[in-house]
């Protein structure tokens, strides 16, 4: 059903799991800074600070949150990517005018809406956004296989075409390689119609290549080096990195960002820990245990440490008395999982908020530089990883 929905019914609609509560045995190490950026977005978004009205300093959010000033500017910093403030040199911060010239429809082209549990949060991010609140997002709910997401997704492109949306927030396809044709013919499309497009979570291209398009989505490599290192920190010592073939760039990120833990710390960079293959296939995981040594495994993503632990648990390995796991993304049943999981979950909810406001503003300045915002996540600590302190 094609549907141009408005910021409540898009919200009503795709409504996921706030106010979740942390199950026992969760550590979940919040950065302080957004705090401010909850306190101060309100503030914005309620109106207590008008547009173009002066916001406090960053001394009186020192004091007032009793934090560092680099925690207050990290927390100006996002509130500024999300377009909700400005800083003039020498006079101090502002509220921004969300007041947009005119109302605009953006279409959502994502294949795995309602497939995974990433880009649901991220559209819920985008309509609660203040900049939102006189656009609107054009979208198609699909109950496709696999096999037909790519062809939907270029009628679904034609379709915004026709409509003459303002902008498209696409999320590449990935694993099998006719997408990338798909991805490829799909911006030629937009490109020809003059439509600015904002990437979600991945790139077209591989690194170091880099596409024309504003990219927005999480610092992978950050991801991968936190999870990393904190698997080193609860004594793991044979790290592998285990990862479905043809996964998407984002996962050769967290790779890097795994190779440079393990450089930082003073171990060995093996490729035969860096594990490509089906988590679910006993034969494969079965060898590369015994073959490797291994005592921890960073998975690419939560469904494949969930996948791996089903098949560590059916070959009597003990988690995490024998093999230490952690994950990426922190779906809902992560926490659910026979052995609750660690994992580095998504800043999803800010990532659509600065989506939008990337939109917003390539659409009023198309000369602007192709740009990649990349968001920090948050480390959730589980009994997956052996943590020898979990509350």
């Amino acid at each position: 059903m094609d549907a141009r929905e408005d910021r409540s019914t898009l919200e009503d609609r795709m409504r996921g799991n706030r106010g979740r509560k942390m199950n026992p045995g969760e550590v979940k190490v919040r950065p302080r800074y957004l705090d401010i950026v909850e306190s101060l977005r309100s503030d914005i978004s309620s109106g207590r600070f008008k547009a173009g009205g002066r916001l406090p300093s960053e001394a009186e959010l020192v004091r007032k949150f009793a934090v560092s000033r680099m925690t207050v500017v990290k927390a100006m910093r996002q509130l500024q990517q999300e377009g909700l403030l400005t800083r003039r040199a020498g006079s101090g911060t502002y509220a921004a005018n969300l007041v947009a010239d005119e109302s605009m429809v953006f279409g959502l082209l994502i294949p795995d809406l309602g497939q995974t549990e990433i880009f649901e949060p991220i559209c819920r991010g985008m309509v609660r956004s203040p900049l939102a609140a006189k656009h609107s997002l054009s979208w198609v709910q699909t109950l496709s296989t696999a096999e037909h997401a790519a062809e939907e997704a270029e009628q679904l492109c034609h379709r915004y075409i026709e409509q003459g949306v303002s902008g498209v927030f696409f999320a590449p396809q990935e694993f099998a390689p006719p997408h990338h044709d798909v991805n490829g013919r799909i911006l030629k499309e937009l490109d020809k119609a003059d439509i600015p497009v904002i990437l979600l979570d991945r790139c077209v291209l591989k690194y170091p290549e880099r596409s024309n398009y504003d990219l927005i989505g999480l610092d992978n490599r950050r991801a991968g080096y936190v999870v990393t290192t904190h698997l080193i920190r609860q004594g793991a010592q044979r790290i592998a990195f285990l990862v479905r073939e043809g996964s998407a760039e984002t996962v050769e990120e967290r790779i890097s960002g795994y190779h440079k833990a393990l450089y930082d710390n003073n171990m060995s960079i093996s490729r035969d820990l860096l594990l490509r293959g089906d988590a679910a296939d006993k034969v494969f995981v079965e060898r590369a245990l015994q073959t490797r040594e291994i005592d921890a495994i960073m998975c690419a993503n939560d469904i494949t440490a969930a996948n791996l632990m089903q098949t560590l648990l059916s070959l009597q390995v003990r988690i995490p008395d024998d093999v230490r796991i952690a994950g990426v993304d922190d779906v809902k049943y992560a926490k659910l999982l026979p052995i609750p999981l660690t994992t580095y979950q998504q800043p999803c909810a800010e990532i659509g908020a600065v989506s939008m406001s990337a939109m917003v503003e390539r659409v009023k300045n198309r000369q602007l530089p192709a740009r990649s915002i990349l968001l920090n996540g948050t480390l959730v600590v589980r009994q997956s990883c052996g943590a020898k302190r979990v509350v």
